[in-house]
């Protein structure tokens, strides 16, 4: 729970507290009816004051000075968070949409790509593109559900059954767009895009610094195995997730994406009646 939701929670249970003790004092001390008592408490702390109804007892003015003093300033707390809350939200949607755009040229240039091709390293790859076949009436739920299962899953590749050279010419290729898309101030350090793009990048120095990629002693091998399993699970992970945004927002892209699915053997990107 980020801290000002919290403290909207702490103003709304303070603000509560506050009328409902406003409510049964002046019920008690200056004999109101309920609706009285409530509507006087409510008009009381956000200062409107209609001035038809006002106490008359000493306790009953003594009431009206703490919900003042105290009601007042819990009110306007609740606004003001609020309020925060607000254009915090709208500031984190600006921000998500900008972010998968840089994801969307990720995956156009690079990410589909890498993971079509780690993915013939995985031995259980038919059970992953199974899961993966995406469909073009998938709800938000279908996404949300199918990601809470992936999270289970092994990511195991073998980089024996991967084209380790076509990895590594595909990565020195586009370094200059990686290069970019780290620099861009829609990524931050603490969303998963940034990990991804770190475990591409830690792949790809790798690779580049071996000049036998096929004649490698075991011990190496699953060296390679385990960095190609961290950017296999980031990769899934963030593919599922822009997937799901583009369905939500973008039909037409999340038409494209369903069509060069990098999971499924067949993708072909001619729409076929």
């Amino acid at each position: 729970m980020d801290q000002t939701r919290f403290r909207l929670r702490i103003f709304l249970g303070v603000m509560l507290a506050v009328l409902v003790l406003g409510t049964v004092g002046f019920t008690l001390a200056e004999g109101l009816p309920l609706y009285d008592a409530v509507y006087f408490s409510i008009v009381t702390v956000t200062t409107v004051g209609y001035g038809d109804i006002s106490p008359h007892t000493p306790l009953g003015k003594v009431l009206a000075i703490f919900l003042i003093l105290g009601g007042v300033g819990t009110f306007m707390g609740v606004v003001a968070n609020f309020t925060e809350m607000l254009i915090s939200r709208r500031e984190k949607a600006a921000r998500e949409l900008k972010l998968y755009m840089v994801e969307g040229i990720f995956f156009s240039e690079l990410g589909s790509e890498l993971l079509h091709l780690i993915t013939r390293g995985d031995p259980q790859r038919e059970e992953l593109s199974g899961e993966l076949r995406v469909k073009a009436d998938w709800s938000p739920g279908d996404f949300s559900r199918l990601q809470e299962r992936l999270v289970a899953y092994g990511y195991e590749v073998d980089p024996a059954l991967v084209d380790l050279k076509e990895v590594r010419r595909l990565l020195a290729a586009k370094t200059g767009i990686l290069l970019r898309l780290l620099e861009n101030p829609a990524i931050s350090e603490d969303d998963g895009f940034t990990d991804c793009l770190r475990a591409v990048f830690h792949l790809k120095d790798e690779l580049y610094h071996r000049r036998n990629l096929v004649e490698l002693p075991a011990s190496d091998t699953a060296h390679l195995a385990g960095d190609l399993k961290r950017v296999y699970r980031q990769l899934v992970m963030r593919w599922l997730s822009y997937a799901g945004h583009l369905s939500r927002r973008h039909p037409y892209l999340f038409s494209l994406a369903v069509r060069l699915n990098p999971f499924d053997p067949q993708r072909d990107v001619v729409v076929r009646s």
